[in-house]
């Protein structure tokens, strides 16, 4: 079947573009939770909490972060609870937070507005 392109019509020329933008176009990483406050897991680097800024791969980039050298649950035993209940203060030992971090995350857990406050609110840890 042979198609002249002058007898294409306007819609036709604008399906045909829309196939050929979006398969050229390189695929984007997962923008997931980008602005939330969440808790990332990492490799080496424990557990960290702030403000998703930037994600490229397992790449991200939190501001306003605080390192969770230690932490507990308010209720339940996991870190997802930590996440959705916040921390027992008297129990966990939070550093003082940093401008921004590079991390290379292994799990990105949202948090919910009781788990922010109850981590932005926990004492900063100091040496003992």
């Amino acid at each position: 079947m042979n198609i002249d392109i002058n007898d294409l019509t306007l819609r036709q020329i604008k399906e045909i573009n829309s196939l050929v933008s979006s398969s050229s176009e390189p695929k984007k990483g997962i923008s997931f939770a980008i602005g939330e406050k969440v808790i990332i897991r990492t490799y080496s680097a424990g557990v960290w909490f702030g403000a998703l800024s930037e994600k490229a791969g397992n790449e991200v980039i939190l501001t306003d972060a605080r390192r969770m050298w230690q932490w507990q649950a308010k209720e339940s035993i996991s870190l997802s609870a930590v996440a959705r209940f916040g921390i027992d203060a008297d129990r966990s030992k939070i550093a003082p937070a940093v401008k921004s971090v590079w991390l290379e995350a292994i799990e990105i857990i949202p948090v919910t507005s009781d788990a922010e406050i109850s981590i932005e609110e926990a004492k900063d840890a100091i040496a003992q």
